[in-house]
């Protein structure tokens, strides 16, 4: 197990997140990493949404939160 494994880190999750469409809702289709910050802070104030869906979408805030979506541009030309 490399560190990034032993600290918790899933490197699926990033993946899903440039690959993975919204189910449902106004953004319906869109990938996930185009959902724009202002719906994704509504999400953050209102509840992210139970199972995997709300973590990746959770993840997703962060990483925008951050300036971070930059670490996603390369997964994207896959």
């Amino acid at each position: 197990m490399d560190d990034l494994s032993a600290a918790g880190f899933n490197p699926q999750i990033p993946q899903e997140l440039v690959t993975m469409r919204m189910p449902y809702g106004k953004y319906k289709d869109r990938i996930l990493c185009d959902l724009p910050e202002p719906y994704l802070v509504w999400y953050e104030q209102k509840g992210f949404p139970p199972g995997k869906l709300g973590a990746l979408l959770g993840t997703l805030y962060e990483i925008k939160l951050n300036g971070l979506e930059y670490l996603l541009k390369p997964l994207r030309k896959r």
